[in-house]
């Protein structure tokens, strides 16, 4: 019965840190995206600001 918890427990934990390090490298590829989007939105208005 021991062998068995013990069993379970080790996958949830190991459910778990799938979990926690796809959450975190969605994170991390959302806050690349957005910041890849600002430097385009800011070189976009640069070049707008020049041609007047």
């Amino acid at each position: 019965m021991e062998t068995s918890f013990l069993s379970v427990l080790t996958i949830v934990a190991l459910g778990l840190l799938i979990t926690v390090t796809g959450g975190i490298a969605y994170l991390t590829l959302a806050d690349w995206r957005d910041r890849r989007r600002q430097d385009q939105e800011k070189r976009s208005v640069k070049r707008t600001a020049r041609r007047k």
